[in-house]
């Protein structure tokens, strides 16, 4: 698709902004589907966005920000509206939260408009699949008008929606995640027994080698860095059961039963599903307000003693930390998955309102005036819910704002940013559903078995 997208002519896509024909991207990549393409142009919509957000809180920024009108102190005003928060300190969350705001206005619109599209015959499939020009000027538009509010209110509203909205999403992410470990398996066990090669098996086996040893060193670099002997007594128990709870799922894995009823289950789902609560542990640990059980990255490596909850500086902010940026990562890849995926588990489809198949691509339509176009894959009916999908990027959109800030909570009496234990909990709760999600598509096969779970 890289390769497409760099041989793909200006003129060309410049005619489909404002069509209603989902030939954008589609005169350099003519064997595309129509649903595969209007995906990857809304994702493309969402990854702009976390782009902008993130040169937003660069430093620096705030010198142009205070250029807008009764954005905030020391900058430029207009009459009836005074200037009331310190740029130094909450810009760069505030631009974030406004520009994550608009995204997730812009696609819950359009989940709303898309409910219950069954075909690409349907008059609002051609506002989905095409006016991307149009489209880009309503985000647009929306996001300009975001950094009008100033209601000092907003920031810590939207960041509960922000709290809610993120558990949500992880908990797509982590079906996605889980839909992925089973179908990378069953992909390179199937090689390796129809090319009868053992290099599959042996990359398989490293690669669970792999993610076992750094779930493992992730657990005792825990205990090192993020508890204490007199404190801590809360990391202490999360890492505990955390590592309890993925020797149960390792071992669960590979039983015999579960191995009869799923024979495609192995330990190479259960290490990834380990690692990632590793991440999400990990992420948890340093949300903590305690400094002392929460020491900084920067800390670690230079030896630094970390201030305590007391010393402490409000004001201060690390916006890239090393959790954040796994955190981007993991979007990135579970948006680009969501976009180009045709899953062979029914029930992950049923659950994302997604089709078993979309369809191989064909060959593409060459249209009157000669330039050719995506294959619409969706004239029996839609291979993805257009709703759900939408709803999946508003959702990402407010996952997006917590990364960026760190999960910290606005504080609007003292203009700062701070960690909270809400978002802690929060973490911690969607690493064990995370978990008791796995262990489910182990077990449910043995507890329905009259179900089918392929």
């Amino acid at each position: 698709m890289g390769a497409c997208l760099a041989l793909c002519s200006l003129a060309s896509c410049a005619s489909c902004l404002c069509g209603s024909a989902p030939c954008l991207l589609c005169g350099c990549c003519p064997s595309s589907n129509n649903s595969t393409v209007t995906r990857l142009v809304f994702s493309f919509f969402l990854l702009l966005g976390t782009f902008v957000s993130a040169i937003m809180i660069l430093p620096g920024m705030e010198t142009q920000l205070r250029k807008i009108p009764g954005f905030c102190l020391g900058g430029s005003t207009i009459p009836g509206i005074e200037n009331q928060f310190n740029c130094d300190v909450i810009v760069g969350y505030k631009s974030v939260y406004r520009i994550c705001f608009a995204m997730t206005c812009f696609f819950f619109l359009f989940f709303i408009i898309m409910i219950r599209v069954k075909s690409s015959k349907d008059p609002r499939a051609s506002i989905q699949n095409g006016f991307w020009f149009f489209k880009f000027l309503i985000l647009v538009g929306i996001t300009v008008g975001a950094f009008f509010i100033s209601d000092p209110t907003f920031n810590t509203v939207w960041y509960y929606f922000g709290l809610v909205g993120s558990l949500l999403f992880i908990i797509i992410q982590l079906i996605l995640l889980i839909d992925f470990a089973y179908s990378w398996n069953q992909s390179w066990v199937e090689n390796a027994e129809n090319n009868d090669n053992k290099c599959w098996y042996a990359g398989l086996l490293s690669f669970t080698f792999l993610n076992y040893a750094l779930a493992f060193t992730a657990v005792v670099l825990f205990y090192v860095y993020y508890t204490q002997p007199d404190d801590c007594t809360e990391h202490k128990v999360v890492i505990s059961l955390n590592l309890i709870f993925c020797v149960i799922v390792s071992i669960v894995s590979i039983l015999p039963k579960v191995q009869e009823a799923q024979p495609y289950s192995g330990l190479l789902q259960a290490s990834l599903i380990s690692l990632y609560t590793m991440y999400v542990t990990w992420s948890a640990l340093t949300n903590n307000p305690n400094r002392k059980c929460n020491p900084s990255l920067l800390s670690l490596v230079s030896n630094v003693s970390t201030p305590t909850a007391n010393e402490s500086t409000p004001g201060h902010l690390q916006w890239w930390d090393a959790q954040s940026i796994v955190g981007l990562l993991i979007f990135f890849f579970c948006t680009l998955y969501a976009s180009i995926r045709s899953s062979s588990n029914t029930q992950v489809n049923k659950l994302l309102q997604t089709e078993e198949s979309g369809g191989e691509a064909g060959e593409g339509v060459v249209g009157e005036d000669g330039v050719r176009r995506a294959v619409d894959n969706e004239e029996d009916g839609v291979t993805y819910s257009y709703s759900a999908f939408h709803f999946h990027l508003a959702l990402a959109s407010l996952y997006i704002m917590m990364t960026l800030t760190n999960w910290y909570f606005p504080d609007t009496s003292t203009q700062a940013m701070r960690s909270s234990m809400p978002a802690v909990w929060l973490k911690v709760c969607s690493s064990w559903l995370g978990l008791s999600l796995y262990l489910w598509t182990l077990v449910a096969p043995l507890i329905f078995p009259d179900r089918d779970f392929s």
